[in-house]
């Protein structure tokens, strides 16, 4: 693995990290008896993060997660297309 690499893993880690806080946060505010408003605001935003951590691994790593020595580029293709849809 590369130095570049393993930078950007750390990152995704960091991003996962603050993801992780905000659900035991949710958790917490649940507990309170917090506002619904408030909640489903925090819920949006972790859906967001969740979305940019996913798609920054897609873009980061798109060569390293599809492309693999001999694979026929039609079912690269058709590989990414599936990773893609799923955040669509």
């Amino acid at each position: 693995m590369t130095e570049e690499n393993q930078r950007d893993i750390e990152k995704l880690l960091q991003r996962m990290r603050r993801i992780e806080g905000q659900a035991r946060g949710v958790q917490r505010m649940l507990e309170e008896g917090r506002e619904c408003e408030e909640i489903i605001q925090q819920l949006v935003a972790m859906r967001a993060a969740l979305s940019k951590a996913a798609m920054a691994i897609i873009g980061e790593h798109l060569e390293i997660c599809l492309l693999r020595d001999g694979q026929d580029p039609k079912e690269v293709l058709e590989k990414a297309k599936r990773i893609f849809m799923q955040f669509s």
